[in-house]
């Protein structure tokens, strides 16, 4: 069933509401604005199956919120996989964990409210797989970029292999993974990684900007920019025009779209300025 926040012009302001999601995640309902957080700070905020599992679920449920925040506590955004829980596995292991990494991060990206994550430290391996999977990024100083399996003999499992290199291209990719290259937060908004490079403590403020900003949206628009628009990304041109095509007469059809277009045209909407 199609989720849709009750209502894209929610007060942002309500009284915040706390919610455990798990040992290490927490949700904050602050009106039309979610705030999940990573909270595992002496691990560096790396993600064990239990954290993984709870993602995914978080999101396979989402709450009426018409975007969400992603932050973690501590100094680094996350560290990847927790290598305490590194086990022996057979091929077959291996396999079926990868996909249960998978499985989340593609509940996330295919999230119909969008994710806008915070970066800080290090956003490393499991980290970066966590990162690209929300549909904004917002880095401060702080935050490097790294995706260091091949140097420990290892490859990547969790989605790195599809979605950065649709970020930042195949080679630099290749660079990081054969050399240990990383990035730091100013290279990263050069080369795409990320979209929004902010002075250090400044990154929950800037992602609750855009959020506020994307919760004032029609949430069929929402809807579109989530769940059509990758898709049309990805087919080809044709099906693509007539996909745009059917999307669009979808979103101009709502209640919401109507109301946002009256205003433009009456003067009292926002305009694109300098």
């Amino acid at each position: 069933m199609t989720h849709f926040p009750s209502s894209h012009l929610a007060d942002v302001s309500e009284q915040p509401k706390s919610t455990d999601i798990s040992e290490s995640l927490r949700f904050t309902a602050e009106g039309a604005i979610g705030v999940l957080t990573l909270d595992r700070p002496a691990k560096r905020n790396a993600l064990d199956d239990a954290t993984v599992a709870a993602l995914g679920e978080f999101f396979r449920t989402p709450p009426d919120v018409s975007a969400i925040v992603l932050t973690s506590v501590g100094e680094h955004f996350c560290a990847g996989l927790d290598l305490s829980e590194m086990a022996e596995r057979d091929a077959v292991g291996g396999l079926h964990h990868s996909r249960s990494w998978h499985a989340t991060m593609n509940a996330i990206t295919e999230s119909e409210i969008p994710v806008i994550a915070v970066l800080q430290g290090g956003v490393i391996g499991g980290g970066l797989e966590l990162a690209t999977a929300a549909h904004l990024r917002v880095a401060e100083e702080s935050a490097y970029f790294a995706l260091p399996e091949g140097k420990r003999g290892l490859f990547v499992g969790g989605g790195a292999s599809v979605r950065v290199p649709r970020l930042i291209g195949l080679s630099r990719v290749q660079d990081m993974m054969l050399t240990g290259r990383r990035f730091d937060a100013a290279e990263a908004e050069s080369i795409g990684l990320v979209n929004y490079c902010v002075p250090g403590g400044e990154g929950p403020a800037k992602a609750r900007e855009l959020a506020a900003s994307i919760a004032s949206n029609s949430p069929v628009t929402n809807y579109a920019i989530t769940q059509a628009l990758p898709r049309i990304a990805e087919t080809g041109r044709d099906e693509g025009y007539m996909l745009e095509a059917l999307m669009a007469s979808v979103a101009q059809s709502s209640t919401e779209a109507k109301e946002l277009m009256r205003a433009f045209l009456d003067g009292t909407g926002p305009k694109v300025r300098k």
